[in-house]
């Protein structure tokens, strides 16, 4: 029964901030909730931000996932401090997620030292 219960939580759409390389576009997608709100591309990768009703989420993807190299995702509401998420991953950043009702967000991420960033969006 235990086994059972890892198997959702490691199942499809369960990808990671580690990085895990393999997964698939779609599957990065799913691990925000919410509907696509704004793809900002750069050189080195994009950033996605997803709204639901409540919260906002956003992630920072790799455009030639593998291999380890320093990446970024950062999602600040009006009004509150930055969630962040860095390291060394092969594929992405985050999800990281903010409460959102009626409240602006900025967003920003980094590959490899390129970045993109928003203004204040979702307002």
């Amino acid at each position: 029964m235990i086994a059972a219960g890892a198997l959702v939580l490691a199942g499809p759409g369960a990808a990671e901030a580690d990085g895990v390389s393999g997964v698939a576009r779609t599957e990065i997608a799913s691990v925000c909730s919410g509907r696509p709100q704004k793809t900002v591309g750069f050189a080195t990768g994009e950033l996605r931000i997803y709204k639901s009703r409540d919260y906002a989420c956003a992630l920072t993807v790799a455009k030639n996932p593998g291999t380890r190299r320093e990446m970024a995702v950062s999602l600040q509401a009006r009004g509150a401090r930055p969630v962040v998420d860095s390291g060394n991953f092969s594929q992405q950043a985050g999800p990281v997620t903010v409460h959102a009702l009626n409240r602006c967000v900025r967003v920003s991420g980094a590959v490899s030292g390129v970045s993109a960033s928003t203004g204040w969006i979702l307002c």
